[in-house]
């Protein structure tokens, strides 16, 4: 039975590249996404045709009780999660305090920190009871710095890299590694830079920027970072791990 690497967020850019990734190593990625089926079942394909082992799931994270089974199925299914590679995005746009509302606020708490705190109120049991595992979480600058106009953004990633802390602790001595990774910097991805940007924004600052010039961050190139963590002796774990490209000011220079 093969080892299993959990992906809830895997779209074209970071979550994708990671199942890949694990996939070339032997284990079976199991691919989850909120839309999008076509896109899903393409990474599935992408894996398959490189001879890896993958399965693809169409998943809502805020919604009551979908985490919770899909995490039930694939360790009944499947085999045990091994991995779990946090990925979702809580991104609301930039909006005045007045623009946000209740429901956008708490929209990016449920996506953000809600979430991941379900993921690891039923994964850690399981991997407590078996001695291992390791729970690899998506964040952002956000976490770390809040910038005008990311009242929801900032307040739920901030939260989510305090709940990666507090899991940490609590898991760290029972042989669970738990690494909060920080994207700080505009990743070459299509399906979010992308959208946000739109098509002819988004290559032209891929043609200024990315490329060649090496000024985007490459979602295979993180997917090799997050592989490397996960692969870590555990008298050298790394809890925190922040990765941009090197044009790019770190959050604390700007």
């Amino acid at each position: 039975m093969k080892p299993v690497c959990l992906v809830i967020g895997a779209g074209a850019g970071i979550g994708g590249n990671v199942g890949k990734r694990f996939a070339r190593e032997g284990y079976h990625a199991v691919l989850c996404r909120r839309t999008d089926e076509d896109g899903l079942n393409r990474l599935v394909a992408d894996i398959e045709s490189e001879g890896g082992s993958a399965s693809g799931f169409l998943l809502n994270a805020v919604k009551d009780d979908t985490i919770e089974e899909r995490v039930a199925a694939v360790e009944a299914d499947i085999g045990p999660i091994e991995v779990v590679v946090f990925n979702l995005g809580a991104q609301v746009g930039n909006r005045s305090l007045k623009e946000t509302t209740y429901k956008t606020f708490e929209m990016g708490w449920r996506m953000a920190t809600f979430a991941l705190f379900r993921v690891a109120s039923v994964v850690c049991p399981l991997m407590e009871e078996r001695g291992r595992g390791t729970i690899l979480v998506t964040s952002a600058t956000a976490a770390m710095r809040g910038n005008k106009s990311q009242h929801s953004h900032a307040a739920a990633m901030g939260g989510r890299r305090m709940l990666c802390q507090s899991l940490n602790a609590e898991f760290g001595p029972k042989g669970i590694h738990v690494a909060h990774i920080l994207i700080d910097g505009s990743v070459d991805a299509p399906d979010t830079l992308g959208k946000m940007l739109g098509p002819e924004k988004f290559q032209e600052l891929r043609e200024t920027r990315g490329l060649e010039h090496d000024g985007l961050i490459l979602p295979a190139k993180i997917a090799d970072t997050y592989f490397h963590i996960a692969q870590q002796h555990r008298s050298a774990w790394s809890h925190e791990v922040d990765i941009r490209s090197f044009t790019d000011l770190p959050w604390w220079n700007h």
